[in-house]
């Protein structure tokens, strides 16, 4: 999870000179600190089981795995830049909760840009635990200017609105300037459970569900084909 140290970065493009660009971006912002490079998808999927990383420099047009495609296959990703020479990539990129995407050649100017919404969401996110108290936990985040203690018994759904999440409760909405991967992270695995690129349901307060949808409280939520093995494998879990 991001916080107050220095944010670790991995670059990863199969050109030798983006990749010197990165670095010496990287280096000339004392808030972040390189974890190295890898010229492909598949040297970079190795390394992040062997070190912890908080933001990927990731080009998308890449031999053997694509960038887009070494993210759908992680769990839990890390921060991600996306880095192209195509335009067309963009809405791939965005489709998978990227923090920002860079089109080649980068200036140092937009690279800042994209940091800073890092950095900004690690200032968010250090708003945003779980904490127990009388055998009950609770979830803090921040949301109108004040902290607010939201117990995790009471949260129905967290859906994606971009740049922000809703919570939705049993008794009120709460929309915060959170990314809904790095709420996940913090969430307890067997009790909140990722159905969509858009929703996280709360598996105690599941009313009825099919192959293709979550019946939760009169709201009826997606699945989507990605989400569904690990919905079902929860779900026969708690059977």
């Amino acid at each position: 999870m991001l916080n107050s140290k220095k944010i670790i970065c991995l670059a990863v493009d199969d050109e030798q000179p983006a990749l010197d660009v990165l670095i010496n971006y990287i280096s000339s912002v004392s808030a972040l600190e390189s974890a190295g490079t890898c010229n492909n998808a598949v040297e970079a999927l190795n390394l992040l089981q062997l070190k912890p990383i908080d933001l990927l420099f990731l080009d998308i047009q890449m031999p053997q795995l694509l960038g887009t495609d070494l993210i759908r296959t992680l769990k839990n990703p890390p921060k991600v830049i996306f880095t192209t020479a195509y335009r067309k990539f963009a809405i791939e990129g965005f489709e998978l909760d990227a923090v920002d995407y860079l089109l080649k050649p980068i200036s140092f100017e937009r690279f800042l840009k994209a940091v800073n919404k890092v950095m900004y969401t690690s200032i968010q996110n250090a708003d945003l635990h779980v904490e127990s108290e009388s055998n009950n936990s609770f979830i803090t985040l921040r949301a109108d200017r004040k902290n607010l203690k939201i117990p995790l018994d009471e949260i129905l759904y967290i859906e994606s609105l971009k740049d922000y999440i809703k919570v939705v409760t049993t008794t009120k909405n709460i929309v915060t300037n959170q990314s809904i991967s790095s709420i996940e992270q913090l969430l307890p695995k067997n009790n909140f459970v990722r159905i969509h690129r858009s929703f996280i349901v709360s598996v105690n307060k599941i009313e009825s569900f099919t192959n293709d949808s979550i019946g939760i409280s009169m709201h009826d939520l997606p699945i989507s084909r990605s989400y569904k093995l690990q919905v079902a494998h929860l779900l026969r879990s708690r059977e």
